[in-house]
């Protein structure tokens, strides 16, 4: 019988024999299993179900030199009980034995640094640090399939020799992410625990693409004799393509860069799925793969891979090699179309990434400690320490010495799974360390504190909003009983729910196992519970305990202004009601802009964050990406770009500068959208349409903008109401912030075209009809002097025929609310989808 051991010492190796074993199976089912809690109770079961034992008096605990088990001082409210509140203190090398079947193994160590009963010391690899210690708190080991192992065939990239990574090889996962998707959590992996992180803050730069999910017609499966357990198929019904506009997508590569290691090769595996009716032919999409700053893949065709299909996932392994140099550096992974080939799209896509660290030919996978979390000051710089490793071992080390706890997780997948954290430029801060695992991290405590006897303290502004304790939040949503589920987004689920006995809400819970929102979660508390107007959506409180991120809202009885416009079965708004949604919305920007105490900038409006309650008020919503405008004595904040492709303001995009201008370009967006009915980018049509701001002011150029109009509402407008509202919008659309209005002029000239079209109403004036528009022609040059033109416009009229053009309405749309695939509901949209930016 093979074992596994698992010995202490100063260094950082992991290695372990390997045989071969492949299953087919929809999900994995682990021949050996070891649960090992360390200096716990007999029997314990950990938050996902599983049932640990104790490694007190285990036959799996072969050493009897010096060990002590203690429990920890204290426990952070995001803390598991299992298997973090107990830890075994190793005063010298201390062995573990587990009898295992051949074949590859998961290895994961579990750390929670914490006062345990010994000294309070600072965790370092140096062998020379006097009264040191290691320490563990739990060891899972499960039999893993070999899905990971080459034959010597993988491509190293920038050579033409090939890469081989046998039965003896240890790989350290590093990184693992579902691009253009949320995080998948390790309970809904395909039997193997894996969790998959969002790809977003890994992004390089600005343009960080557009986000798509499967088109209803297409089915996206394993084929026939594929293990279903490479990848989650929720890794492959997402994705992350450059976008629709061929002009933009020569202009820039899709990059993503991950902190890595020097001295290493590491194993990149890219998952692909073409999950797009559009895309069902070789040489519609092919694009170049670039890894470490060379050429991959030269033509990358997901289809030709496919054998001709879409919908059949795909992945493809590639080794880089990371030179010596500074302890570590990025590794920059990029896509771009490949134009020599002139496929039909100048497009490029990925649905997920793999990254591993290889090691090396002495077994050996050490690398530096990682930086801690601020604000835990670091008073010495660890020491990197590295020993040879041999099969049937992996060595485990660690020292520590007195002052902070610093953390190493080292876990195989494969041999070696560990969890490497890139920290967001717009994080919150931590309040100290967290447990390491494979579970994640809870960032509750991004905005709460623990003290020293373990008490809980929220720093969030409980004295502006009401702070709901978790045992209302479950009262008022029946214990988060599905049947009251709203939407489900990145950062979580929405549910209707009642408080104080009939107050309806709506209570967007977040994922705990979730990195994504938790800056969100404070801005939107920060920013709404100082706010209140009548078109601003309404923050009642949050909760913020047991690790829980809980937002409270008032309930939107007629939900998003989009689900009234298209894609939808609802009737269709007549167009006065449309036009005192615009005004409603409209008031809200502009006492963001004027009426707080500082400017605040939305920065993500759309028509997906503009909500109607029970009267039909409008109400602008979402605030997690708001930001506080410039002082006076400056003219934008610069900023890195964030907002939602199609409502992007593209100065903003190119100089990364936001003022409040920008907020007015993306509402000229939602003006279009309301009288045109289609999305604000619509990749189904011709390249030229695919903008809905770009196409508008084409078509107003040309005198044919009433021809975009929703047919509902043809032979229902006056015709000056809608020369106003036309001028409005396409002004809001300008290229250069300084040409377009501020939102007061916008509200203006918004609630002067109601008066004129309640005014044709009234007179029994003619409306803009389908034979009447030849008469009617906005243009950019010549004609008569627009009279309102003091108000903030220079519309002007001239006379000229219809060119009879038109231009087709609906299709799918890769706005962000859309590319995630939520069906709007009767909450606001980044209550369901906090992503797409």
């Amino acid at each position: 019988m093979k074992k596994l051991w698992l010995i202490s010492a100063l260094s950082f190796l992991l290695v372990v024999l390997l045989g071969v074993e492949i299953i087919s199976a929809a999900d994995y089912v682990a021949t050996d299993q070891f649960f090992l809690n360390c200096g716990g109770p007999p029997d314990s079961t950990d938050p996902d179900g599983r049932k640990w034992t104790s490694d007190i008096g285990s036959k799996f605990a072969l050493s009897t030199t010096k060990s002590s088990t203690s429990p920890a001082a204290t426990q952070k409210p995001s803390v598991p009980e299992v298997p973090y509140m107990t830890a075994r203190i190793f005063q010298s090398e201390f062995t573990y034995s587990f009898p295992v079947a051949p074949g590859r193994k998961f290895v994961r160590l579990y750390f929670y640094p914490a006062t345990y009963n010994v000294l309070n010391v600072t965790f370092t690899p140096s062998p020379n640090t006097s009264n040191s210690y290691a320490f563990v708190n739990g060891i899972e080991v499960v039999s893993h399939p070999d899905i990971y192992s080459t034959d010597g065939t993988v491509k190293v990239v920038g050579q033409t020799t090939g890469f081989n990574i046998d039965n003896g090889t240890a790989l350290e996962n590093v990184y693992r992410l579902n691009v253009g998707g949320n995080d998948i959590s390790p309970s809904r992996d395909t039997g193997l625990f894996r969790s998959w992180r969002d790809d977003s803050s890994y992004i390089y730069g600005a343009a960080n693409g557009v986000t798509e999910v499967p088109d209803s017609n297409v089915t996206v499966g394993y084929p026939s004799g594929s293990p279903s357990y490479i990848a989650p198929i929720d890794v492959y019904r997402t994705l992350r393509s450059m976008g629709p506009t061929t002009a933009v997508n020569q202009n820039y590569n899709l990059t993503w860069q991950f902190n890595v290691d020097t001295g290493f090769s590491y194993l990149v595996r890219l998952h692909f799925c073409e999950i797009t009716d559009v895309i069902t032919k070789v040489n519609q999409r092919v694009f170049i793969i670039f890894m470490g700053n060379q050429t991959a893949e030269k033509e990358a065709d997901v289809i030709a891979w496919g054998g001709g299909k879409n919908g059949i996932p795909i992945h493809k392994d590639y080794v880089v090699f990371v030179p010596t140099g500074p302890p570590q550096q990025l590794l920059w992974l990029a896509l771009y179309p490949n134009i020599a080939l002139k496929p039909q799209y100048y497009d490029a896509i990925l649905n997920g990434v793999e990254i591993f660290k290889v090691s090396d030919p002495r077994g050996n996978l050490a690398g530096p400690n990682p930086d801690p979390l601020p604000p835990v000051p670091v008073d010495t710089s660890p020491q990197q320490s590295s020993s040879s490793g041999k099969n049937h071992k992996a060595i485990i080390g660690g020292g520590v010495g007195g002052g902070i706890a610093a953390i190493l997780l080292l876990g195989l997948c494969v041999c070696v799974i560990s969890r490497r954290q890139m920290q967001k430029k717009d994080s919150s801060t931590s309040d100290g360390w967290l447990p390491l695992s494979l579970y994640g991290n809870s960032h509750s405590s991004g905005s709460a504190k623990t003290n020293t006897t373990g008490s809980y303290a929220s720093t969030l502004p409980s004295n502006l909003c009401r702070h709901f304790s978790i045992a209302e939040i479950k009262a008022a949503t029946n214990n988060f009983d599905e049947s009251l589920l709203l939407g489900v987004g990145g950062f979580g689920k929405v549910y209707r729910g009642e408080i104080d006995s009939g107050t309806k809400v709506a209570i967007k819970r977040g994922n705990p196992l979730s990195d994504q929102g938790v800056h969100e979660f404070q801005t939107e508390i920060e920013m709404l519970s100082k706010l209140r107007h009548r078109h601003l959506v309404s923050l009642i409180g949050y909760c913020e305990e047991n690790s829980e991120m809980i937002l409270v809202y008032d309930y939107m009885a007629y939900g998003t202004l989009r689900e009234h416009l298209y894609k939808t079965q609802k009737p269709p708004l007549p167009w006065k009601q449309r036009l005192e949604i615009c005004i409603g919305a409209a008031r809200g920007l502009h006492y963001l802009h004027t009426g707080a105490k500082h400017t605040i900038i939305h920065r993500d409006v759309k028509t997906t964050n503009i909500l109607l309650d029970e009267k039909w008020v409008a109400k602008v919503s979402d605030f997690g990406l708001s930001k506080t405008g410039p002082a006076l004595d400056h003219t934008h904040v610069s900023t890195v770009v964030k907002g939602s492709f199609g409502y992007l303001d593209p100065e903003y995009f190119r100089r990364q500068q936001l003022t409040e201008k920008s907020d007015v370009y993306s509402y000229g967006v939602v003006l279009f959208e309301i009288i045109c009915a289609r999305p604000a980018l619509n990749p189904t049509l011709p390249k030229e349409q695919v903008s809905l701001a770009e196409w508008a002011q084409h078509c107003h150029k040309k005198g044919i903008l009433e021809q975009m109009m929703d047919p509902y509402l043809k032979g229902k407008i006056a015709p000056e109401c809608f020369k106003k509202f036309a001028e409005t919008a396409v002004k809001c659309v300008s290229d250069v912030g300084t040409d377009r209005p501020s939102m007061g002029d916008v509200l203006w000239n918004l609630e002067f075209a109601l008066q004129l079209q309640e005014s044709a109403e009234e007179s029994g004036k003619g409306v803009l009809g389908e034979m009447d528009i030849e008469s009617y022609e906005i243009t950019s040059k010549g004609g008569k002097k627009d009279p309102d033109s003091s108000l903030g416009f220079d519309g002007n009229i001239t006379d000229s025929k219809s060119s009879g053009m038109s231009m087709s309405i609906g299709g799918r749309s890769l706005a962000s609310e859309d590319s995630d695939g939520l069906t709007p509901s009767a909450v606001f949209s980044q209550i369901m989808n906090p992503k797409g930016r």
